[in-house]
């Protein structure tokens, strides 16, 4: 059986900031819209980066990074999110995906 989620995000860390697309229901049936935005990676703008999966009723949270820039990120939204952090070189080899905002997508 596939798992799908309507609401997702997906977000690509590096050392001084995160991308996050946010996937989400379009309006007709069967469409999504996807909105795509930066964040700065200090305390303050990951809680603020926080608030908007949360509002968004998003139910998963997929992250990828190299090194340990994920570690903010992780542990301040996974007691609010459903938070997976995948490798990178897994990411890596998926066809079509060679910038950081095209990662996050």
């Amino acid at each position: 059986m596939e798992v799908i989620h309507e609401r997702c995000a997906g977000i690509d860390i590096s050392k001084s900031d995160a991308k996050v697309c946010l996937r989400l229901p379009g309006k007709r049936a069967g469409t999504y819209t996807r909105k795509v935005t930066t964040w700065g990676a200090t305390t303050r703008r990951i809680l603020a980066l926080r608030d908007v999966p949360v509002d968004a009723r998003v139910t998963l949270v997929v992250m990828e990074a190299t090194g340990d820039y994920w570690k903010p990120f992780y542990y301040l939204l996974e007691d609010v999110l459903n938070v997976i952090l995948v490798n990178p070189r897994h990411v890596k080899n998926v066809p079509g995906r060679k910038t950081d905002v095209s990662d996050c997508q």
